[in-house]
């Protein structure tokens, strides 16, 4: 099911031009309405439910009711972002409460690099990276 936004919560991000949700869904769907400075997803059918917005909202204003496969029928979830983790809390349809902790990135964006041993190698050739330049020779590939 897409996002939707609890008016009750939603403070618009107190009255700035762009809210939190605006900014990180990934579709440009959350919109700000100017007269009740309360977002909304103005297109539900084009939502991914990649619950961006859900984990960015300072209020926990905005809900996406996760699938049965994911969370059983009549169940709520609800990421908390924390500086170094989300917390995922999953409240079953009998109370229980269960939560998990996955970190998140802590590289400052753009600074990671996927493919640090490929340093010096030309990565516009068409030599595989565990080709030598001669292209015949295959290198054996490390086991990690």
């Amino acid at each position: 099911m897409p996002s939707f936004v609890i008016d009750e919560k939603c403070d618009g991000c107190k009255g700035g031009d762009k809210t939190a949700c605006m900014y990180i869904c990934p579709n440009d769907l959350m919109v700000l309405d100017p007269n009740a400075m309360k977002a909304y997803n103005q297109e539900p059918n084009q939502c991914w439910e990649c619950f961006s917005c859900v984990k960015i909202c300072p209020t926990q204003a905005i809900e996406v009711r996760g699938y049965s496969d994911f969370v059983p029928l009549g169940s709520s979830v609800m990421p908390m972002l924390g500086t170094e983790d989300v917390m995922w809390t999953c409240k079953f349809r009998n109370g229980l409460i269960k939560r998990f902790k996955f970190p998140i990135r802590t590289t400052p964006e753009g600074a990671a690099n996927a493919y640090p041993d490929l340093k010096g190698k030309d990565l516009d050739s068409e030599v595989l990276s565990t080709e030598e330049a001669d292209g015949y020779t295959l290198k054996t590939p490390q086991t990690v």
